[in-house]
């Protein structure tokens, strides 16, 4: 542990310092080289395209502070918006997409992907997310909507971000919300649990969306993402390093393992038992340092994920104060490899972020945004699947669409 003791300063500004397994061909090596980057390759290894927006780019961002990651959400399955999300906000510069390990959401985010290279955009980075056991992005809210009375005003639908909830219950339709007669749109559903206390009846439950283990190697085969992301909590080291097995045993060459973890999933983590330890950001930080050996031994590098609360950026402007206060608090104690914010963020980061001591803005290696990147971009996304269409496709809405994804990401993008 004598990594809590090194200075910040150790730990910032490691540009294309363990940037990943390499495989024979890809563009970090033909760049290295003064070559220009090829826009297709098949190689071997993996039967995925080379990306276009080159590894040696989106390592230069995370050096210098400007890496963007769009969060699709872990449990997210509304394939209309993912494709239209992946579009417009691949258009807009991001480096990543950060998606639901499932073969359909990763062909939709693609097809947006696609989009966006046709009118000039980069190819960001895909990336999927697992976890090492409960958490909150891998989960659903259910309810048998029958047991709702009538005359409830349906709190639970309000104060969904998602829509995942209609209302009134005929809203639903035939065969909606999947074969479990559930009162949520499953596939809308990611898992934020504002509807859980909004019942007066109690009557909405969680169920986990977690992957089987028997079937997180072959998915990521079938996948074949450039990154992958493990959610973790404090005290399951050993969950981690069983994930981490599954993920390696795939063979997949991966530019990046991001790592995420908070302190607010382990709040409750700590009143249910599951960790012996207090959150603070000391305890936070040592965990990062077990998942570092984890990681190091693997041969990949790591990007660690400050998941400051959770699922919250469309909230309010405050919420950005969770993801920054908690990455000032952990910087200094932080183990090697690059800081990226996330939880809560929105258009007030940035501006939180420049208030830090400049040492600690430095360590700032870049953003994810989530239900905010979402939010502010929903009437447009229903605007346009009400015409039965693509958002990508609408000549009209285009133009705004673009913009509000250039307003959300440019500011990052041109951060000195």
């Amino acid at each position: 542990m004598a990594g809590l003791a090194s200075p910040l300063s150790r730990r910032i500004l490691r540009p294309l310092q363990g940037s990943g397994r390499i495989r024979e061909g890809s563009p970090e090596i033909a760049g290295a080289a003064g070559a220009s980057c090829r826009p297709w390759d098949d190689g071997p290894a993996c039967a995925r395209p080379c990306i276009a927006h080159s590894p040696l780019v989106a390592e230069q961002a995370l050096a210098r502070g400007r890496w963007v990651k769009l969060i699709g959400g872990a449990s997210n399955q509304d394939l209309a918006a993912i494709e239209d999300l992946a579009g417009l906000y691949s258009l807009a510069g991001v480096h990543c997409l950060d998606l639901a390990a499932d073969q359909a959401v990763v062909a939709a985010a693609r097809r947006g992907i696609a989009w966006a290279e046709n009118q000039g955009a980069a190819r960001p980075w895909l990336m999927v997310s697992l976890s090492d056991g409960a958490d909150p992005h891998f989960r659903k809210a259910w309810f048998d909507p029958t047991r709702c009375p009538p005359s409830c005003p349906r709190p639970c639908a309000r104060v969904c971000p998602a829509l995942a909830i209609p209302t009134p219950i005929g809203a639903l339709g035939a065969g909606a919300g999947s074969d479990s007669g559930s009162g949520v749109l499953a596939e809308r559903c990611y898992g934020c649990g504002r509807c859980l206390p909004a019942c007066p009846l109690g009557l909405i439950e969680e169920r986990d969306h977690n992957l089987p283990p028997d079937q997180v190697a072959a998915l990521l085969v079938e996948l074949c993402p450039d990154a992958v992301e493990l959610h973790t909590r404090l005290g399951r080291a050993e969950a981690f390093a069983e994930r981490l097995a599954q993920v390696c045993s795939s063979g997949v060459p991966l530019r990046r393992l991001a790592v995420s973890c908070g302190l607010e999933s382990a709040v409750s983590a700590q009143g249910a038992g599951v960790s012996p330890e207090l959150p603070t950001p000391e305890a936070l930080a040592r965990e990062l340092w077990q998942r570092h050996e984890q990681v190091l031994h693997t041969g990949l590098a790591p990007l660690w994920q400050l998941d400051g609360r959770p699922m919250s950026g469309d909230v309010g402007a405050g919420t950005a104060r969770a993801a920054v206060r908690l990455l000032a608090a952990v910087a200094p104690l932080a183990p090697p490899g690059p800081l990226q914010l996330a939880g809560g963020t929105n258009d007030r980061t940035l501006p939180l972020v420049q208030r830090l001591d400049p040492d600690l803005q430095r360590a700032v290696a870049g953003v994810a945004f989530g239900s905010v990147a979402r939010a502010r971009l929903q009437p447009l996304l229903l605007q346009a699947q009400g015409r039965g269409g693509r958002l990508l496709d609408q000549p009209d809405l285009l133009p705004l669409a673009s913009a509000i994804a250039r307003e959300l990401v440019g500011p990052w993008l041109a951060r000195d």
